[in-house]
């Protein structure tokens, strides 16, 4: 038996949120929006960098180098971990600064605060702060650390299977879903142990990561992930029944 999907509202609601928020990822539009960008500071590894979405270490979570932390406006609560957005400065209004023509694709991986004071990442702005290697991309060195920029939502292009990392104890289940394709961004997801054939529910715990409280261990693990825009995958037995908190399996599904 499949899962349990809730009301054919709650069907409505995530497909008409994708059309809304994933206009650019399959082509139905290639508006940029202004906003801004600043780059983290120069001693931080932007392989650190996971902060509100969870993930450990950006390279092993499939990310690479060009990050960024996003506002609330676009990090929506955790639910912006993972997309990807194309970035490029805009030249017309900042030529001193900005490099002409020059583009960076970045995974949002952390929230960047609001200070309530008018800083860049207060509402309702749309900000990205970003690695420095990703900011120097599309911007000159020397500048003062802030540039406007161009962006747009782009399909996220990985290497490899869907990786899920087994977090928690006990009966308390969590999974950090990373490396994910396609939007890039997790909607919904279910889990089901290999002595259940119900799938269950997860809900997302917070940033990257989604938790439920029904007891897996020494069962084998299929996943259900639904993202953003409505794509949907099955990852069938892609944990063995041997696993143990703390270990990240991949799997050979990937969103395109």
């Amino acid at each position: 038996m499949g899962p349990v999907f809730g009301p054919c509202v709650l069907l409505w609601q995530i497909f008409f949120f994708a059309s809304m928020v994933l206009e650019g990822i399959n082509g139905q539009s290639s508006g940029w929006i202004n906003a801004h960008a600043t780059y983290y500071g120069a001693n931080q590894s932007p392989s650190t960098l996971g902060g509100a979405c969870g993930y450990d270490n950006t390279f092993h979570a499939g990310f690479g180098v060009n990050t960024a932390a996003v506002s609330g406006a676009l990090f929506r609560g955790g639910e912006a971990c993972g997309a990807c957005y194309q970035l490029r400065c805009d030249y017309r209004a900042d030529p001193k600064w900005c490099l002409r023509r020059a583009l960076v694709t970045v995974t949002a991986t952390n929230f960047c605060p609001p200070n309530n004071h008018g800083g860049w990442c207060d509402p309702p702005r749309h900000h990205f702060d970003m690695s420095m290697p990703a900011f120097f991309r599309i911007a000159r060195q020397g500048n003062e650390g802030i540039v406007p920029i161009l962006y747009r939502r782009v399909a996220c292009k990985r290497r490899g299977g869907v990786h899920f990392t087994l977090k928690g104890q006990s009966n308390f289940n969590m999974v950090m879903f990373s490396n994910v394709g396609g939007s890039g961004d997790v909607k919904a997801a279910w889990v089901r142990g290999s002595r259940n054939k119900r799938w269950v529910a997860m809900q997302r715990n917070w940033g990257a990561n989604w938790s439920t409280s029904v007891d897996l261990r020494n069962q084998k693990l299929s996943f259900r992930v639904i993202l953003v825009d409505g794509k949907t995958l099955t990852f069938l037995n892609v944990v063995p029944s041997t696993w143990w908190f703390g270990q990240t399996f991949s799997s050979r599904n990937q969103f395109y």
